[in-house]
């Protein structure tokens, strides 16, 4: 593990799978690819700080009939000092061709053992197997505002309920990740990426 200053420039790509991030971090020691999952809630831009690379590795993955081998930097943290713009050209040189790493991990080869087919729950005499809802009445529809507050306190797990500085835990499922992203900015959320936190926009 090294701690080096550089540069990360992040490009966003929109795939099937919804916006996701690659960004090629420049250093004194070599230019690398970074696929990050947390890169997901960055804009497009230039980041100038401090990196940390946990691992420096080659990764290959199958894109439109090619095999592409790239040498990838996994970060184990970064503290960032300045943002700047993308210019068309910059834009240009980081491939828009890119897999979209959920795409990517399901290329890798499935594990040799199958999983275990989870054991079916023994029925208790006393379940009923009939529905004995009185004929006529139906149970009251639950209001769409505790709807979504459920679905979002499911979405955020032990972050909900959230409160005006919200920090993703970036180990968790890319996918959900994605979606709790998308679902922050809706919320009124704004991302800063030097304290690489949420914070709710005043009204």
């Amino acid at each position: 593990m090294i701690t080096i200053p550089g540069q990360l420039a992040i490009k966003t790509i929109h795939g099937r799978n919804g916006d996701f991030n690659v960004g090629r971090l420049a250093t004194s020691i070599g230019e690398f690819v970074v696929k990050n999952a947390e890169l997901d809630q960055y804009r497009e831009g230039k980041y100038d700080g401090d990196f940390v690379i946990v691992e420096i590795r080659p990764s290959t993955y199958n894109a439109n009939g090619r095999m592409v081998i790239e040498i990838r930097a996994h970060l184990g943290g970064m503290t960032l000092s300045n943002i700047d713009a993308l210019s068309r050209d910059e834009a240009r040189r980081l491939s828009p061709q890119e897999v979209d790493p959920i795409d990517e991990e399901a290329q890798a080869p499935a594990p040799a053992t199958p999983p275990a087919k989870p054991k079916a729950k023994p029925r208790s005499p006393r379940d009923p197997l009939v529905d004995t809802t009185p004929f006529g009445s139906e149970p009251a529809p639950a209001s769409a505002a505790a709807s979504a507050e459920a679905d979002d306190a499911a979405l955020f797990a032990s972050l909900w309920p959230l409160g005006e500085t919200v920090k993703l835990d970036a180990t968790v499922d890319r996918r959900v990740l994605r979606q709790q992203r998308d679902r922050l900015d809706k919320l009124g959320y704004e991302f800063a990426p030097l304290s690489q936190d949420w914070h709710l926009k005043a009204a």
